[in-house]
């Protein structure tokens, strides 16, 4: 057994003000940026998958899934924010695919995937349309010309078909003619629906935006994450009561509690206090209660990593160790060592780091291992290939920039 890495006290100054952490940052994220550009445009429309070289993976008639169009058209508006020459064109490409193609012209909305003869999957899910909205808050805040029309027509489509009033959430899934699927609510969707509001609000203004975002932090954290000892609970029937007992898809919907998500919604918390003039006085405690969980529950003490999801009895039941939480951890440490400063947050972020890129950075190849065994081999049970850009992406660039907001905002106001 490999021993894990050490964790030592943070001594002195914090590493994301340090001159050369800062730059090597951002050649990481730089490194990041050309795999994703150079390799993943479709000639056909949408992105290729890419495999462990940065090729394309599944090559002709490639099945092109929602969530990796409009997380790209995110990532590389932040390129054109950065600077980086040639994200512009990605950023087209993408735009141009989801309004022509993703988007429902018949029934309204946006199918999950497409391979070239049309719609693979044809369902209406709200993790999907919470990520067009992000795409088209982003690409908005860049200039592009579908932007604003992308924005509306996906605003109206959540107002319409997926927000709940009554429990300030929405509904999960629908068929393509806004049938019913199922009466499964999720926290995975509704979190990332918070995210792609806080960004809508920073780029229109709309404080509409900024509400449904507190509403859904208040019924995930503040209601339920509270009541369980900030574990962050995945999974609940119609009327948002718990289903403890649920069994889903173990890549979108584990079974149990899944710590990434605790992470993750530790550092949207103290973006939504900011952006909320720090009026919700529960956020920065929740966020430090999440953060405090998910290492003391979700952190492997024999080998290192984060478990990917946990049974009820706080058990590792998937123990594989993904790129994602580790990623989330980076940003939520960052955002903690700026409103929270403490040795605790500031130990972690070094250390999260060190594994990262001892463990999930490929320095051969570009990117990150997707997913590492228990015992930190590159393995492929749940994914393959370089499936991501964008949380990798972001553990870079978050801790270069003051922890205020999405870094759509935030860029800009940074450098001019």
């Amino acid at each position: 057994m490999e021993m894990p890495l050490p964790i030592l006290p943070a001594t002195g100054s914090s590493w994301p003000t340090r001159p050369f952490h800062r730059r090597w940052l951002m050649e990481q994220a730089d490194t990041l940026f050309a795999l994703f550009q150079h390799g993943s445009i479709n000639p056909a429309g949408g992105f290729f998958n890419l495999d462990d070289a940065g090729r394309p993976l599944d090559g002709a008639n490639s099945v092109r899934q929602i969530h990796s169009t409009t997380r790209l058209v995110h990532c590389f508006s932040i390129g054109v924010l950065l600077g980086r020459p040639g994200c512009d064109a990605i950023v087209d490409h993408g735009m141009n695919y989801l309004w022509k193609s993703h988007r429902d012209a018949r029934h309204g909305g946006y199918v999950w995937s497409l391979d070239d003869d049309g719609p693979k999957d044809d369902t209406k899910q709200a993790y999907g349309h919470a990520f067009v909205l992000l795409a088209a808050a982003s690409a908005k805040v860049v200039g592009h010309p579908l932007a604003d029309r992308l924005l509306t027509d996906v605003t109206e489509v959540l107002d319409e078909r997926f927000w709940e009033e009554r429990h300030g959430a929405v509904a999960e899934e629908f068929a393509r003619d806004w049938s019913p699927v199922s009466q499964y609510r999720g926290q995975n969707s509704n979190m990332h629906l918070t995210e792609a509001s806080m960004a809508a609000f920073e780029a229109t203004g709309e404080r509409a935006y900024l509400a449904k975002a507190e509403r859904i932090a208040e019924l995930i954290v503040g209601r339920h994450a509270a009541s369980l000892g900030y574990r962050v609970a995945e999974h609940f029937h119609a009327d948002w009561s718990l289903d403890r007992d649920y069994r889903g898809y173990d890549v979108f919907r584990p079974y149990g509690t899944t710590p990434g998500h605790w992470l993750e919604w530790a550092r949207l918390l103290l973006q939504l206090w900011v952006l909320g003039g720090k009026r919700h006085g529960w956020m920065p405690e929740a966020s430090r209660e999440l953060f405090k969980q998910a290492v003391a529950l979700g952190w492997d003490k024999e080998r290192g990593g984060f478990f990917y999801a946990l049974d009820w009895d706080d058990r590792p039941r998937l123990p594989q160790k993904l790129w994602w939480p580790c990623a989330e951890a980076i940003g939520a440490a960052a955002f903690l060592c700026e409103h929270s400063p403490s040795e605790f947050h500031e130990t972690w972020y070094r250390h999260i780091w060190s594994f990262a890129d001892r463990h999930l950075i490929d320095h051969e190849r570009g990117g990150w291992h997707p997913e590492l065994s228990e015992d930190l081999q590159p393995a492929s049970t749940l994914f393959t290939g370089k499936p991501d850009l964008y949380h990798a992406l972001q553990a870079c660039l978050i801790p270069l920039f003051p922890a205020t907001g999405s870094l759509t905002r935030v860029i800009p106001e940074t450098m001019g």
